[in-house]
């Protein structure tokens, strides 16, 4: 065998381990036999001894173990990813377009019209040309380390070329081509795997992976839309267009489609064209992105909290299909609420396959006058959530039917009803154990918002939870055998669950033949392998816990020690998101100190307030809630944030409303604002009579002339340095 032949098969075997590899520790659905994946690596061992210089650093024989995860770092980003301002008519942006002159004093004001690619905006730091970081948008402040993941992707440089800034964020969004999306999903389809969505989430999903070489196994794509932070030697570029010049010199991909646009006109006919060619492109798009071309311009205009002013998304309206709607069923939520939901003839709408769409409730259903069997509308509104718009009453032949809401729970079969008087909801009030609620619930506790446990999702809660989901729609099982009892009955064995108690969980599943329902049920294993005997009735292969369920295991005995904060948004207290978990955190330090503080003192936390206070006092008075607390305090959860009480910062500013304005040389915006609220102090947005401080940086502009104007004192960096320290006592103000 030659070099060139060598590396053929090198790389046919390399791909092949790669693939049963991952397959095998990712989806636990091994592809080849333990035989022919060992033949495969003794081949490929062989061939590199003979040729060395086919091995290469992420050569399947230089890797120990199959499969190995990374937890995603949290990483700030040097400047904020701040999102855009949508118009979803031309009048707006005719309207935005006149703001944008009337800022700039111009007549008429050159822009930049850009594609908007519905993909996972990406933060690439580059120090000296060369790729240090690369991070996820997040929460626009703290995004996700994805720089291993990102290496993977063939269209970003590692290295840039030319003449290479000391430093640079290039600011951009990761997609997956149309063409090889469909592709992919039609081999997952084929294979009897689920299909991803759409593109974005295959994107997402693809640049997410723990283990980089899924990553590299899709065919992501990449292009910049602009830069965050940028230090270089020399003049920066004075223009939008000539910063992707820029950006294309290094060998950073830009899009081609991107136009330069001297007037409104020019906007207009790009977003007339991509109206009837926005599936022409490489990748899915949702709208059409306007930018003011001068940078000067763009940094006198601004940005909001959120987004900037020198920069508008049109929104394309959201596409309209039909289809037929076979039945109208319902799902129990995480609150008990009973939502009705369409199951319709599957149809590709907005670049993605749709099966199923919201009805919200029975007044929406009797209000849009649906019926099942209809012929109805579907639309994707904001091309993301399905929407039955409307039947088409014209081709109704008689035999649709009226949607009835049922009166009792279709999970627990209690009685239904409004939480209130006067609610359209309905709700089941079994809280403490409706199965269906109990793995809402559930999945509400492993997700990212909350105690973040990947391997735990929607089917794998499902199977803890309420194993014979599907079983009313098995046919041909005689015997039927008898219904499971679930491993969880409620939240509270989470954090006690072992391998051993999963050991025989089945769940319903329906078989597949080339990747279609054949209409004939089994119960399979969910947890655990199957058992592989000889024919004498010897035990080949004993049935063992999967890789997944090992992981699982693992990720929920490290979710213990999640912070606090977490803790309070996956116990499903009403209205107790992030915002407020985290504050009352901060301020509380553990979960005793909540437990034991009024109604009034936790109102009194900044962002909390008397209603979200009201709730959590009533959510911590319930017994069973109780009982759910007790047993994972006794598996080990501690209720208490390690990097809050590590160290203790004095409560100096405890009561003060207080407004940063400006550029401090030692705080970021963020940074100030921050050490206020760990001080006990509120850090405000705009100044008003209720100000206690105004703290003043470079430009400061009309908030400082503004607390003048009310006597409110003024801080400049040092003092308010000493503000921090000391509080309110002796401290001077500027005049």
């Amino acid at each position: 065998m030659d070099l060139s032949k060598a590396r053929e098969r090198w790389t046919e075997l390399a791909s092949l381990i790669d693939d049963a590899q991952f397959n095998y520790y990712v989806r636990d659905a091994p592809t080849i036999s333990d035989a022919e994946y060992d033949s495969a690596m003794r081949e490929l061992e062989a061939i590199e001894r003979q040729y060395p210089e086919l091995q290469s650093a992420d050569s399947p024989t230089r890797r120990v173990g199959g499969w190995r995860a990374s937890e995603f770092a949290p990483v700030t980003h040097l400047e904020r990813m701040l999102s855009l301002d949508d118009v979803f008519s031309l009048d707006e942006l005719r309207q935005w377009v006149t703001r944008v002159r009337g800022a700039a004093g111009l007549p008429e004001v050159a822009m930049t019209a850009e594609l908007k690619v519905d993909g996972l905006a990406v933060s690439l730091v580059y120090e000296a040309g060369r790729l240090v970081r690369a991070a996820t948008r997040g929460d626009g402040r703290v995004g996700e380390d994805v720089t291993q993941n990102v290496r993977t992707i063939r269209d970003i440089p590692q290295v840039l070329s030319g003449e290479v800034p000391d430093l640079v964020e290039v600011r951009g969004e990761v997609f997956f081509p149309v063409a090889a999306f469909e592709q992919l999903n039609a081999s997952l389809v084929e294979s009897g795997r689920a299909p991803f969505a759409n593109p974005r989430n295959a994107a997402a999903g693809s640049l997410r992976q723990k283990d980089p070489r899924v990553t590299a196994s899709r065919p992501l794509a990449m292009v910049a839309h602009g830069v965050g932070a940028l230090m270089m030697e020399g003049p920066a570029p004075q223009s939008q267009w000539e910063l992707y010049g820029m950006l294309r010199s290094w060998g950073v991909p830009v899009s081609p489609h991107t136009v330069l646009a001297p007037t409104l006109d020019e906007v207009e006919g790009m977003i007339a064209y991509y109206a009837d060619h926005r599936h022409d492109v490489e990748h899915e798009i949702d709208g059409i992105v306007v930018k003011v071309d001068d940078r000067s311009l763009q940094a006198a205009m601004g940005a909001t909290s959120r987004a900037p002013r020198w920069a508008a998304a049109y929104k394309y309206p959201p596409e309209e299909v039909n289809t037929r709607l076979l039945d109208i069923r319902t799902h129990v939520g995480r609150t008990g609420r009973v939502t009705p939901f369409g199951v319709m003839e599957p149809v590709r709408v907005s670049g993605s396959t749709v099966s199923m769409a919201t009805l919200h409730n029975q007044s929406e259903v009797r209000r849009k006058g649906v019926l099942i069997g209809d012929v109805v509308v579907l639309r994707k509104a904001g091309d993301v959530i399905p929407e039955i718009v409307a039947p088409v009453v014209a081709l109704r032949d008689g035999t649709e039917r009226e949607f009835v809401m049922p009166t009792h729970c279709p999970s627990c079969g209690t009685a239904l009803a409004p939480a209130k008087e006067g609610d359209v909801d309905l709700r089941c009030p079994n809280a403490e154990s409706c199965p269906a609620q109990i793995t809402e619930r559930l999945a509400h506790i492993a997700s990212r918002g909350a105690l973040d446990i990947e391997s735990l999702g929607d089917e794998t809660a499902l199977a803890l939870t309420n194993p014979e989901a599907n079983r009313e729609f098995v046919t041909g099982v005689e015997p039927m055998p008898a219904p499971q009892t679930p491993v969880l009955r409620n939240e509270a064995g989470l954090f006690d669950l072992t391998a051993e108690d999963l050991a025989h969980v089945r769940v319903w599943r329906e078989r597949r033949r080339d990747g279609q329902p054949t209409g004939e049920w089994e119960q399979v294993l969910f947890f655990w392998t199957n058992e592989q005997r000889r024919r004498d009735g010897t035990v080949l292969r004993p049935s063992t816990p999967t890789a997944n369920t090992r992981r699982m295991l693992d990720q929920v005995a490290a979710a213990t020690q999640r912070p606090l904060w977490r803790f309070l948004v996956a116990l499903s207290i009403r209205h107790v998101g992030p915002t407020a978990a985290r504050a009352l955190a901060d301020r509380f330090r553990t979960l005793e100190a909540i437990e034991a503080a009024s109604v009034d003192e936790l109102a009194e936390t900044e962002g909390v307030g008397p209603v979200i206070a009201r709730s959590i006092r009533d959510w911590l008075e319930v017994d069973w809630h109780q009982r759910i607390i007790a047993a994972w305090r006794r598996a080990g959860v501690t209720f208490a944030d390690a990097s809050q009480v590590r160290h203790e910062v004095r409560r100096t500013l405890e009561g003060l409303t207080i407004v940063v304005t400006g550029t401090l040389d030692g705080y970021t915006r963020e940074a100030a604002e921050h050490a206020v609220v760990e001080r006990g102090g509120r850090a405000a947005g705009s100044v008003s009579r209720r100000t206690d401080y105004v703290v003043a940086g470079r430009n400061a502009g009309s908030k400082e002339a503004r607390a003048r104007q009310l006597g409110i004192p003024v801080l400049d960096e040092e003092t308010f340095a000493r503000l921090l320290a000391d509080g309110p006592v002796g401290v001077s103000t500027s005049s």
